[in-house]
């Protein structure tokens, strides 16, 4: 028996950030037929409201240090602001969403990370159980299309900070089972880049045996690689594609069955 088909999509970068293409975006998402998740960050607004408020941010290899004001300032801006206009604005497009963190339904659990050499703070780890499928399942079958900020919690009643990508990854891993996944990274470039500064210098294909050359000689760097190590993560957990590419691009290609963005194979 065939299974249905999932799409997990992430949107991030400077798409979350612009008015006018987030709105674009969400247009675009509100038309695919098929189940879908939502999952956003949206880093580069807390990083906005942090400087105005003075509360210093860190970042090692592409992930936030997360302390106690900065906690607060993710949840308010994730959970809140920003989740809550999302799903705004896909109601106006006549898409029923609702807004979740990993609280809600008890839909996420993670654990506070511990690292030997870096204090990353208030940063939850996903575990194997950490997602909670027959949950979103109700709200899927329900017709309801969930959407996902990456704060979560530990199930004794502390908020955890998760990498976005990471989630998105979990999600996929966790639903790859019962659906045919096909995970989506959607940001502002065109996909996975030779030059940062080209953004005609895609490629097309990246093996697992490729990206440990591209990370060797540094052609990627920062925040592209938690999303590729979530990316080969996924793969590695059973989701069939994964893609990383232009936030309109790729949500056009999936409503015309077309192909976009830089694919990722085992």
């Amino acid at each position: 028996m065939q299974k249905q088909k999932l799409y997990i999509i992430k949107i991030g970068g400077n798409v979350i950030n612009s008015e006018e293409k987030l709105k674009r975006f969400l247009h675009s998402f509100s038309s695919i037929q098929e189940k879908k998740i939502l999952i956003h960050g949206g880093g580069k607004i807390v990083d906005e409201l942090s400087k105005k408020m003075g509360v210093k941010q860190e970042m090692v290899n592409g992930r936030r240090i997360t302390d106690a004001q900065t906690l607060e300032l993710t949840t308010m801006v994730y959970a809140g602001l920003l989740n809550k206009n999302i799903v705004a604005l896909l109601q106006a497009n006549g898409t029923n969403a609702i807004g979740l963190s990993g609280t809600d339904g008890n839909c996420i659990t993670t654990k506070k990370r511990k690292d030997d050499e870096i204090d990353f703070g208030f940063v939850g780890d996903i575990m194997a159980e950490s997602v909670n499928t027959s949950f979103f399942s109700v709200l899927m079958n329900a017709g309801i299309v969930p959407v996902v900020c990456s704060i979560t919690h530990d199930g004794n009643g502390q908020l955890l900070n998760t990498n976005a990508d990471t989630l998105s990854s979990a999600l996929a891993a966790a639903f790859a089972r019962e659906y045919e996944v096909q995970l989506n990274y959607c940001f502002e470039k065109n996909g996975v880049l030779l030059n940062p500064e080209d953004n005609d210098s895609m490629i097309d294909f990246i093996s697992s045996e490729e990206y440990k050359s591209l990370l060797a000689n540094k052609i990627v760097s920062e925040g592209m690689i938690p999303k590729l190590d979530n990316a080969f993560a996924a793969i590695k957990n059973g989701v069939e594609t994964v893609v990383i590419g232009h936030a309109d691009e790729l949500l056009n290609a999936i409503n015309k069955k077309q192909n976009a963005g830089t694919y990722l194979i085992a």
